[in-house]
């Protein structure tokens, strides 16, 4: 007979029926849904590695591995390492991997560190290139410090007391742009410099590198609103002036210019915001000749800042 309906334990006693769950089973599957992945299962080791990469700033995707970018307190690359070195970039940690190719650079790297007293802590490559982020290394990194910037209020009462000068920026996104404002208003006698911390660049490396180790000199404030900021300036007695293309007055005639004074420079494409415009006692400009359209913004708070200091030395004369 086809079948093994004669099979033992087939039919049910007295029944003549197939033996069943009674749909337990199929009951006990329904609204479970897919079964989930392993990296999303707490106790799998696939889960584990997903939660470890993505606290070192990485995520894994199927098909392929992507990462977050690292934070700005990375110098890696043995040119861009040396240069910090001797640029006098604050060290948090230097690292060096394990069996790192020497070369001229990398030779030089290990006596400015001998030298100057910077421990250089070695590693495996596998765990530089874990604390980097993947970043391409070349076997030697450098970890910044966080920027420990100053208070508004801080840099406005000490510039305040001195009748000087505070720089502050509306929207300077470029790092390198920022570093180089910061290393002109050092050089120019500026007491300070204060950035929002919104749609703008902060002390990352690329920023410290090119200020030339002013920032180390200067305190830097980062204003959580600008225009509040202004207003704050404004009412404890600074003339501010803000640096635009269409401003009527020439640098040297900028009002104020003997007392305490901020100056606001906008960003190269857009300017100046309109509410920043609007907290400005006075627009003021730099003459160019009518075939250039504008001037990168760090050149122009240079220009703006010796102009100024100039007219102060004429009228302490």
């Amino acid at each position: 007979m086809a079948g093994n309906s004669s099979r033992r334990g087939a039919t049910s006693k007295g029944k003549g029926k197939a033996a069943g769950s009674g749909g337990r089973i199929r009951k006990s599957l329904e609204g479970r849904g897919p079964t989930p992945k392993a990296e999303d299962r707490v106790y799998h080791k696939a889960y584990k590695a997903k939660q470890a990469a993505q606290r070192r700033g990485g995520t894994q995707q199927k098909g392929r591995s992507t990462r977050t970018a690292v934070g700005a307190d990375w110098v890696v690359g043995r040119n861009p390492v040396f240069e910090a070195l001797t640029a006098g970039l604050p060290v948090k940690q230097a690292y060096v991997a394990e069996g790192a190719e020497r070369d001229d650079r990398l030779r030089d790297i290990l006596k400015f560190s001998a030298e100057n007293g910077v421990p250089l802590l070695q590693v495996t490559r596998g765990e530089l290139d874990r604390v980097t982020g993947g970043l391409v290394h070349q076997g030697v990194a450098l970890q910044l410090p966080a920027y420990e910037y100053a208070d508004v209020e801080d840099v406005l009462a000490d510039a305040l007391e001195v009748d000087g000068i505070v720089v502050a920026l509306d929207g300077v996104t470029d790092p390198r742009n920022l570093g180089a404002i910061i290393r002109s208003a050092a050089a120019f006698g500026a007491t300070g410099v204060v950035i929002p911390s919104r749609r703008s660049a902060s002390m990352t490396a690329a920023a410290w590198k090119t200020s030339a180790g002013a920032a180390a000199r200067l305190p830097i404030a980062m204003a959580t609103n600008l225009n509040r900021a202004l207003e704050q300036a404004s009412k404890m007695g600074f003339t501010i002036v803000g640096l635009a293309g269409e401003g009527e007055v020439p640098v040297s005639g900028a009002p104020g210019i003997d007392g305490p004074l901020v100056i606001v420079v906008g960003s190269e494409d857009e300017g100046l915001a309109r509410l920043v415009r609007e907290h400005c006692d006075s627009l003021i400009s730099i003459p160019i000749a009518s075939a250039v359209e504008s001037l990168n913004a760090s050149v122009a708070a240079a220009i703006a800042l010796y102009e100024v200091s100039q007219q102060r030395s004429a009228s302490a004369d």
